[in-house]
């Protein structure tokens, strides 16, 4: 075995490698090299390190004083250069494969977005071993990385990972007690820390945090949550309405930077919300020039007299009912295409002193007709089988028809209104039968509003294009919940207490945060490229470390970083990233194993 120099020009700057090879002869005149281990780019000061420490021990055992590095000068050792520790190449094992790679992107936008030194000036009293920054900077990583509870953090991820080398510390920084009064700490900074990354985005991105997009999901518990006064039984967006739940309500800017969250009881009426959340913003950033998108769900005429009156413009969603005002417009109107989205046509509206905005999609008016189609079939194959078992006296008792025909309202409530007449009465033979009729008049104007919806606003005149591309921002706020519940795993929610659950909160917060900033990072320089494949990429980068044993019975021991493959590589130079230096070897007494 040996130790093999490589020369690499790269950027027209050369980069020098080394390697752990050993010959084997493969033919009588031929000997081929194999590379067992990369060593990396070594400084001069690991250089000399090794000269002074590691001798090469020949296979038949003769010790023999050797220079590794003979070719860096091209010159013979001095004989005062010798080697005072011989290691038995013999004894080479690799331990302990840590994943690196994904850890260390989510150090590194921690330090772009200054977290590091926030968290550092606001819990500078630590009282512990270890800094309460850095336990929360692990508890944020592996949210990006790979959600888990805090003690799963404590018995798995964290040992799984080099976490320990990228913050610095020992295991303490993963210790139970540690985690959880991390939490409690945190959750009293919320309003400085929103503060502080709305100034980040900006010196970041230029981030342009006129347009605010609103909106709000739910997240269940998984337990009762008795001593949670936030959770209640409300509508859940998680499908779970057998679980109490909390609102988080999201503000983020027209280009997907959060910049303010605020938690409700689970069982609050979206609209009563915006009230308090216009006093955050407010407060933080000023509302008076500022634009506010959200859905219809939030739109009432006292929400939007407030946005009058603070001075704020608002460009909103509103009930499908208001549709049945321009049926004449969805007719005749004069609509123009959307450059860029096929299928999609807009006409701007005058009504009241206020702008309407009518847009239809071709798409959205193929599916709707799809799904009414499809539970009105339904609806009318099961009426029919009714009336089949009422007409063959398989059932006879009026309750217990009344009773199945109340079933099927139940399955196909936003069916009956196209129900004009259902009936059940005697025919000519004296036996019960049951007759209906559709409602065709509303069928009618059902599929003329198929794919149309009706934004308002109180923006000066524009185009109607400007306006909808603006209104359909709000897709960012809804990947943003699709990535906190997915990617982030904000829910469901196992504590107990709400101190704690607001600290999940904020964690999935911070956690959104790192995406948030690595997404732009990638946007740069290739649009396609997210941030879950690119934390997939990297997984495979690994910290092991390479073990010897040396004849005076002691264990030398090198960390090493796997060196990246062509397409991480690749990722790092676009990205304009360099791996870190290799960690310095280390000798260990016998017992350590």
């Amino acid at each position: 075995m040996f130790l093999k120099r490589h020369q690499v020009r790269k950027d027209g700057k050369q980069h020098v490698y080394y390697s752990l090879s050993e010959s084997i002869r493969v033919g009588r005149d031929r000997v081929v090299q194999r590379r067992l281990l990369n060593l990396g780019e070594l400084n001069t000061t690991q250089m000399e390190g090794w000269q002074r420490m590691i001798e090469v021990i020949e296979e038949n055992g003769a010790a023999q004083q050797m220079r590794l590095f003979t070719d860096r000068e091209g010159q013979a050792p001095a004989e005062a250069d010798r080697f005072n520790a011989e290691v038995l190449l013999s004894t080479l094992q690799v331990r302990r494969p840590r994943s690196f790679g994904a850890p260390w992107v989510g150090c590194r936008m921690w330090q772009e977005l200054e977290l590091d030194e926030f968290w550092s000036e606001r819990l500078a009293d630590h009282r512990g071993p270890v800094e309460w920054a850095k336990v929360l900077e692990l508890l944020a990583v592996n949210r990006l990385c790979a959600p888990g509870s805090e003690l799963s953090v404590h018995e798995r991820w964290f040992g799984q990972t080099a976490m320990d080398v990228l913050l610095g510390c020992d295991a303490r920084v993963a210790g139970k007690d540690r985690l959880y009064r991390a939490l409690d700490k945190a959750v009293e900074h919320k309003d400085a820390l929103l503060a502080h990354l709305q100034g980040r985005w900006q010196n970041l991105f230029a981030a342009d945090c006129q347009i605010l997009l609103y909106d709000l999901t739910s997240t269940y518990f998984e337990g009762a949550a008795e001593e949670v006064p936030k959770a209640k039984r409300g509508y859940s967006r998680d499908h779970r309405p057998d679980c109490v739940q909390v609102l988080v309500a999201l503000v983020v800017s027209s280009e997907g930077f959060p910049l303010c969250y605020e938690v409700f009881e689970g069982n609050r009426n979206d609209v009563t919300t915006l009230e308090e959340v216009l006093e955050k913003i407010e407060t933080k950033y000023g509302c008076k020039g500022r634009v506010w998108v959200f859905d219809r769900g939030i739109v009432s005429e006292e929400n939007l007299e407030q946005l009058r009156a603070r001075g704020a413009a608002y460009l909103v969603g509103t009930p499908k009912r208001l549709l049945q005002e321009f049926e004449q417009d969805l007719l005749d109107g004069e609509w123009q295409e959307v450059s860029g989205r096929e299928g999609v046509k807009v006409q701007l509206l005058e009504r009241g002193g206020e702008t309407y905005v009518l847009a239809r999609s071709a798409a959205r008016a193929s599916k709707e007709s799809s799904m009414r189609r499809r539970q009105l079939v339904a609806f009318h194959r099961d009426l029919r089988a009714l009336s089949a078992s009422v007409s063959a006296g398989r059932l006879k008792q009026t309750e217990q028809i009344l009773l199945r025909l109340g079933r099927l309202h139940e399955r196909y409530a936003s069916m009956r209104s196209y129900l004009a007449d259902c009936r059940l009465d005697r025919g000519s033979a004296g036996r019960l039968r049951l007759t209906w009729r559709w409602h065709k008049e509303r069928l009618r104007h059902a599929r003329l509003r198929d794919g149309a919806y009706l934004l308002r606003t109180n923006l000066d005149p524009m185009e109607p294009e400007c306006l909808w591309q603006q209104y359909i921002q709000l897709t960012e706020v809804e990947s943003a919940f699709r990535c906190l519940k997915s990617e982030l795993s904000l829910r469901p929610i196992w504590h107990r207490i709400e101190r704690r659950v607001e600290a999940h909160i904020l964690v999935a917060f911070l956690g959104y945060c790192l995406w948030v900033c690595l997404k732009h990072r990638l946007k740069a320089i290739a649009g396609s490229l997210t941030p879950a494949r690119l934390l997939d990429a990297f997984q495979s980068i690994q910290l092991v470390e390479v073990w010897f044993q040396l004849r005076d019975g002691r264990q030398l021991c090198l960390p090493r970083i796997t060196q990246p493959e062509k397409a991480q590589a690749l990722l790092l130079a676009q990205l304009g990233w360099e791996l870190p230096e290799q960690p310095p070897p280390r000798i260990y007494p016998a017992q350590v194993t």
